[in-house]
């Protein structure tokens, strides 16, 4: 599969979006990198990540966990949540195949900030009484939201 990311890149796409997940008016995230890097390689191993999605906001839930989470879908169709925030990292692992349901939402939301209604896409994967949320609100968050959707597709309901 090419494009195959190890742990060491994930990390890397992690601390970027640690860096852009604070706004303008926030305090920076307070991460220590070293022990971040430390849990997503030894989270994923060496498994091979095959797509990554970052949501820059948390998904309604995850609010008091973290400031933002990355979704990853590893070549073993293997999905890994990975929240991350001040002092706070967690992950939840799940196999495709065990997944119940997969959902994907195009709808509008109210933006109160910029007093209009904007589009989103979302894409829920559950199990159980777990949900894991992708969220879209631009057009390229958009495009890795829906190869992320084809992925878990094929490879829950391929083609025969």
């Amino acid at each position: 599969m090419p494009g195959l990311m190890l742990a060491d890149e994930v990390f890397s796409k992690a601390e970027a979006a640690a860096v852009a997940a604070t706004g303008p008016d926030e305090k920076a995230l307070q991460i220590d990198y070293s022990a971040l890097k430390t849990n997503v390689c030894a989270a994923l191993g060496d498994r091979k990540v095959a797509l990554c999605h970052i949501n820059k906001f948390l998904p309604e839930g995850y609010e008091d966990q973290g400031r933002f989470n990355l979704v990853l879908l590893t070549a073993g169709n293997v999905l890994f949540d990975m929240v991350i925030g001040d002092s706070y990292f967690r992950y939840d692992v799940v196999s495709v195949g065990q997944l119940d349901k997969v959902q994907l939402i195009d709808a509008m939301w109210d933006n109160r900030e910029k007093r209009r209604e904007e589009p989103f896409l979302s894409l829920r994967l559950m199990h159980g009484e777990e949900a894991h949320l992708l969220l879209a609100l631009d057009d390229e968050e958009r495009a890795s939201l829906l190869r992320f959707a084809s992925a878990v597709t094929a490879a829950r309901n391929p083609e025969r």
